[in-house]
């Protein structure tokens, strides 16, 4: 993962409240143009045209680019791709100091979002009308995009976690599916007897992945009021998760294989890699990285932490901000809004996006969908009811990119070296209040 500055918050002007939280109110209109709200008539702005930047690296804008134009043809949006994550992060952040070449809108995944909201370096979409969407959303991307009262992005998809599993490995050792974290870990010990080649997953410490099973197992580790800050990962959440995953690692279970690698993508086409922990946009990657294992597949809800429980999270997932020196802001949000409340929603779940929308999860025509990849299966309703248990009281570190950043320098060593993941979680929590401390937090362990 590339290192970020650790300047990236310096000087900026840390005050506002980031109080996360659901809430519930109105619902959308399909035409952004009928709309006039605000600093401006969206709709005069849309008439009188103009052009609006987008820093996206998300593929689906692209035909909502072409399709917005040929209703708007005054409209002329330019979609750059300014780099992944962290590099678009860094070139936004030395745009942002020099007060030049800021885009009109920045694609922001929600474990960076509050951010720049704290540095009032995006726009509070309110005025806009955008707190009145909030029944259009799920809860997990709505929550991330909520910062007070402010609502600073508007959700362009999501990550419920689903478990995806090798069905074919599955069967030819005769293994259930696991719907429990313990299950899963006997799932492990029974494929890697059978097969010492095959491993239940892969893991050499991923932060996404990590704060997801925290998410889903209760724990909230991170505590945020305006500038005050707390870590601490000793919860009893925390706990369920060290003391399983401890024993994925120790007893040798898991693959030391770096996602997103070549080995990686070769593990989970041989069925070496038996299952994947991941959100609902991982089908397209599976079809167009692991072909050879097309059919083999399936996906499966998320093994609970509690037998019974039905609890899951999100992991992954981008907004459409507003940058505060960006221009334009009545036809940028115009297009956020197509693209992500509008019509464009659709134009994007053909391309393969996965929607952070409640009536696009919840439609027939979307659940019936069947994925040639699994089989057949209609994986769209495990993927739909995972968005609708993910608890909406999860919150991440106002430098959460940061803290991402140093994941493998502390908490990665409890998969390469003797080092307990709870000593790896604490060498994570060190490093976060230390770094929080030299930017102007007040930060409690």
């Amino acid at each position: 993962m590339p290192k970020h500055t650790r300047r990236l918050l310096r000087g900026t002007g840390l005050v506002c409240a980031l109080v996360l939280g659901a809430s519930a109110c109105g619902g959308s209109d399909d035409d952004p143009g009928q709309k006039k709200v605000g600093s401006g008539d969206i709709r005069a702005a849309l008439k009188k045209g103009g052009t609006v930047t987008v820093w996206a690296w998300e593929p689906t804008l692209k035909q909502v680019e072409a399709d917005f134009e040929e209703k708007y043809p005054k409209v002329d949006v330019k979609i750059v791709n300014a780099g992944t994550n962290n590099d678009q992060y860094k070139a936004l952040q030395n745009a942002i100091s020099a007060k030049k070449g800021v885009p009109d809108v920045a694609q922001i995944e929600y474990y960076a979002l509050s951010q720049y909201a704290l540095t009032k370096s995006v726009t509070d979409l309110s005025a806009f009308g955008a707190d009145k969407l909030a029944e259009s959303y799920s809860p997990g991307p709505w929550n991330a995009v909520k910062n007070g009262d402010g609502i600073y992005g508007l959700p362009m998809d999501s990550g419920p976690m689903a478990l995806f599993y090798n069905k074919k490995v599955f069967d030819k050792h005769d293994i259930a599916v696991p719907t429990t974290w313990d299950e899963y870990v006997e799932a492990g010990r029974k494929l890697h007897k059978a097969d010492p080649k095959a491993y239940i997953t892969s893991d050499v410490g991923d932060a996404g992945l990590t704060t997801s099973l925290l998410w889903q197992a209760g724990s909230h580790p991170y505590k945020v009021d305006g500038t005050k800050v707390g870590i601490d990962f000793t919860d009893a959440g925390a706990k369920k998760y060290t003391d399983t995953w401890q024993r994925l690692i120790d007893e040798k279970l898991v693959a030391p294989v770096t996602g997103w690698s070549d080995d990686w993508y070769k593990g989970l086409g041989d069925g070496t890699i038996a299952t994947l922990p991941i959100g609902a946009w991982m089908p397209a990657n599976f079809a167009s990285g692991v072909k050879g294992a097309e059919g083999d597949w399936r996906a499966a809800p998320l093994p609970q932490w509690t037998k019974g429980a039905d609890v899951s999270a999100e992991n992954g997932g981008s907004s459409l901000a507003l940058p505060e020196l960006g221009k334009n802001k009545e036809l940028a949000y115009a297009f956020v809004e197509y693209a992500n409340s509008g019509a464009g929603v659709q134009t994007r779940i053909k391309d393969g996006a996965f929607p952070a929308t409640t009536k696009d999860l919840g439609s027939k025509a979307f659940q019936d969908t069947e994925f040639p990849y699994f089989g057949g299966q209609k994986a769209n309703k495990i993927f739909a009811e995972s968005a609708a248990k993910v608890p909406a009281d999860w919150k991440y570190l106002p430098y959460q990119v940061y803290a991402n950043s140093v994941f493998n320098d502390t908490v990665g060593k409890s998969y390469v070296s003797g080092t307990k993941l709870t000593q790896g979680l604490k060498a994570w929590q060190d490093s976060s209040v230390k770094y929080g401390g030299e930017q102007g937090f007040t930060v409690e362990k």
